[in-house]
């Protein structure tokens, strides 16, 4: 949540690095998410893990299904 709603833009600025100058983890990732994020109107907003929330139980789902392996 903080990544995209409040770090993106400063890690932007600093040709994606952090505070400590460090280069961004997953770079391309955040790359995409800006991306899609200039095309659509968003809300971010913080959901407990593992709190019986369905939608973030779903993302949970899926993402552990992407693991490789």
């Amino acid at each position: 949540l903080d990544g995209a709603s409040k770090w993106l833009a400063s890690w932007k600025s600093r040709n994606w690095r952090t505070a400590d100058r460090k280069p961004v983890k997953n770079e391309d990732l955040w790359r995409r998410l800006d991306e899609e994020m200039s095309r659509h109107r968003i809300k971010w907003l913080w959901v407990e893990g593992h709190s019986g929330h369905k939608e973030n139980e779903r993302a949970d789902f899926l993402a552990r299904a992407a693991i490789p392996g």
